[in-house]
């Protein structure tokens, strides 16, 4: 399955990437900002589960992914 992500801030960093003035270190750093972009975008659909947790303040029913962990 093939998902298109157009977004301002990708197309921006990919053209940074793409061009011949860009230092071997901002290419890396682009690539690891794109990196967690879409990592973040794929991860959207996640199932989630809600789980009782003890926070600092209150008791509270909180989210986490559901089944195997990442």
């Amino acid at each position: 399955m093939l998902h298109l992500v157009e977004h301002p801030l990708i197309g921006h960093k990919l053209t940074l990437m793409r061009c011949a003035d860009t230092s071997t270190d901002s290419f890396r750093r682009l690539l690891q900002e794109i990196s967690q972009a879409l990592a973040y975008e794929v991860t959207r659909d996640l199932p989630v589960d809600s789980i009782p947790i003890r926070t600092p303040l209150a008791e509270m029913n909180a989210p986490t992914i559901r089944g195997k962990k990442l």
